[in-house]
């Protein structure tokens, strides 16, 4: 899939917002991707997914585990696993930190993927790739539907992404005066009012 088509995946589900949004990590953009407007269908995020579980083998060929991040990485991370043939596990938070439960092991000699759905910072890739290291398995990489850092995160592990899609980002400190007009939304689990989809 080309960029444009990868974007108009996300456009065409009303996902890409404009307005002033916090960020996850902190920080605040003009543009905020709500993933799960991609997620709730299906027949998209199979078609997402799958495009990136190609550029996935190009770069690491076979993978046995796929590992996201809860929330946001369970969806994508479950179908790059089905499109891979790959078992599909996750870290969730207890305390505050990520950690493996439910269960879910990697063994010895297994080949790994980490999967986020969107990457900014990198923070909490490296919070999960941190709790995966007393797992015998072998870490490949990461990979990510839309990287907004363009390159320049620092995922802890050579990533993957489906497509590159940078916006700018501010220190809430440092706010272009036209953002600063604008009362900030903290988007996420919660309804967006006063964004509109772009």
């Amino acid at each position: 899939m080309t960029r444009d088509e990868i974007l108009a995946e996300f456009r065409a589900a009303g996902a890409l917002l404009e307005g002033h949004f916090i960020l996850s990590s902190g920080r605040r953009s003009p543009v905020f991707i709500q993933k799960f407007r991609v997620f709730e269908h299906p027949g998209r995020t199979e078609t997402l997914c799958r495009a990136l579980a190609e550029k996935l083998t190009a770069a690491f060929g076979k993978v046995d585990v796929v590992v996201a991040p809860a929330i946001g990485g369970i969806v994508p991370g479950y179908e790059i696993a089905r499109a891979l043939g790959a078992r599909s596990i996750f870290v969730e938070r207890e305390d505050g930190v990520f950690q493996l439960r439910r269960g879910f092991e990697i063994r010895e000699g297994e080949r790994v993927v980490v999967v986020e759905d969107i990457v900014t910072t990198g923070l909490s890739v490296r919070e999960c790739l941190n709790s995966l290291g007393d797992q015998p398995g072998q870490i490949l990489g990461v990979a990510c539907l839309i990287d907004r850092s363009g390159g320049k995160a620092d995922v802890g592990a050579p990533l993957v992404a489906l497509c590159e899609f940078v916006v700018p980002d501010y220190d809430p400190r440092e706010l272009p005066p036209e953002l600063a007009k604008i009362p900030p939304i903290k988007p996420g689990s919660r309804s967006i009012q006063g964004a509109k989809a772009g």
